[in-house]
């Protein structure tokens, strides 16, 4: 079963339940799914949902942030709410170590030596990552592999 479908049937389950905070969620994330899917013309792929499910995710961690500076706590719950509802349906991400790994390999495949070479990394990592982990966090890593002092051995 696809993501799109897992969820119209959590829409399904939540309006049984009464489930008032995931109700709107799952109708939300529908709408932006369909929109996507007119303003391309086509359905939309599985890994373009995760895509947009992540993003829905980030925003919302987002706005966290921002209440939390203005003080409104009822407004932090509400996002938290909603981010717990998104995060059950992603798959799941990719630990620390295997993020490490996949970095490394992809600075061994690239042959990637300076920072300038960011960008021939991340073209190389970003498609095998599949929506498995935040791009700003995958760059961060690799930033910081390529320009980790190289031991030399003479």
């Amino acid at each position: 079963m696809g993501l799109k479908e897992r969820l119209q049937d959590g829409l399904r389950a939540a309006l049984k339940a009464g489930n008032k905070e995931a109700v709107p969620v799952y109708r939300l994330t529908l709408s932006e799914i369909l929109y996507a899917e007119k303003e391309k013309r086509r359905s939309l792929e599985e890994k373009e949902v995760v895509q947009l499910l992540r993003s829905a995710v980030k925003k919302r961690k987002e706005s966290i942030e921002l209440f939390q500076q203005g003080g409104r706590t009822d407004l932090v719950e509400k996002e938290k709410t909603e981010v717990r509802v998104l995060e059950e349906l992603l798959p799941a991400s990719l630990s620390a170590e295997e993020l490490a790994a996949l970095v490394d390999e992809a600075v061994r495949e690239t042959g990637a030596s300076t920072p300038k070479d960011l960008g021939t990394v991340m073209k190389w990592i970003v498609p095998r990552l599949e929506g498995r982990a935040d791009g700003s966090e995958v760059s961060r890593l690799v930033r910081e592999k390529l320009t980790a002092p190289r031991r030399r051995n003479r």
